[in-house]
């Protein structure tokens, strides 16, 4: 009947924090301090402090704490973070990553949409973020980023609905990110990996491997990703998949797949990508854990 019944019932071993990121640091440290694990939405909150208040909460009181980032769990995704991981690739030289996402007017004039009051933020930490991470999850930190971000005039919002950038990795990889909500009617994301072997692209949940001795492999299946008018067409079994991790996690006392700690590191690649476009000029982004 009520959040205490919940934080008292000690049949509860996690929950699922699910509300809009400015209704979260309230809720996480009464769970957090009942002894539950908590899986949550992204981003961890509005602003990287905010964040971190949250992730340090869930490590003081012992709680796992996993982030929803559904994109790690495509079968594409998995596969080439193995044969990155094997070395049979080669070097990365570059990495290349597109979100030519649409979003109507409409769903800007939902109250608290596209604010920083509710949101934090606009593409990158409402739409982008997921890319961001699975990105980060396969290329490794980034270290210096330089970029243009604004609101086209497409949308009346209060923040930014384009972004493009370049960025250097610590891996020695150069790399590029255009984010928007502006391209109609919307498209799934993807990115490509050049790298001294072949060349890898993801792409609606399909992995295209293109090896320079000529063979050509895929892997996966193409599914949607809410890149359109509908912001809920994408199929649910990563979710699923992600659910299960986070209970296995808490059952055999291991982290789960995307941690918490490690979310981190996407808010500071946004927090650079912005700064950088305020300040004209390249920033260095703040290192992860």
């Amino acid at each position: 009947e009520s959040l205490q019944d919940l934080r008292d019932d000690d049949s509860i071993s996690a929950v699922l924090i699910l509300t809009p990121p400015d209704a979260r640091a309230e809720l996480v440290e009464a769970f957090a301090s009942a002894g539950k694990h908590i899986l949550m939405e992204k981003p961890v909150e509005r602003t990287t402090a905010a964040a971190e208040s949250i992730v340090r909460s869930c490590e003081v009181h012992g709680a796992t704490l996993g982030i929803v980032f559904q994109h790690r769990f495509r079968e594409a995704s998995r596969e080439l973070q193995a044969l990155l991981a094997g070395g049979s690739l080669g070097a990365m030289a570059c990495v290349r990553l597109v979100v030519p996402w649409w979003r109507e007017q409409s769903y800007y004039d939902e109250p608290g949409r596209g604010t920083l009051a509710r949101d934090g933020g606009g593409v990158l930490i409402s739409q982008a973020i997921h890319s961001l991470d699975l990105m980060l999850s396969l290329a490794g930190p980034a270290m210096e980023v330089q970029a243009i971000a604004g609101t086209s005039w497409l949308h009346r919002m209060e923040t930014e609905d384009f972004v493009a950038a370049g960025v250097r990795f610590a891996n020695g990889a150069l790399g590029s990110i255009n984010a928007t909500t502006a391209a109609f009617p919307g498209a799934a994301e993807h990115m490509a990996f050049d790298c001294e072997r072949a060349s890898a692209t993801l792409h609606s949940g399909v992995l295209t491997v293109h090896w320079h001795d000529g063979r050509v492999e895929t892997f996966g299946e193409s599914a949607g990703t809410g890149g359109g008018a509908d912001p809920m067409a994408f199929p649910h079994d990563l979710h699923r998949a992600l659910i299960d991790d986070f209970t296995e996690s808490v059952r055999q006392g291991r982290p789960p797949a995307v941690t918490g700690r490690e979310a981190l590191r996407t808010h500071h690649l946004i927090d650079a990508l912005l700064a950088s476009s305020a300040q004209r000029r390249a920033v260095r982004v703040q290192p992860g854990p």
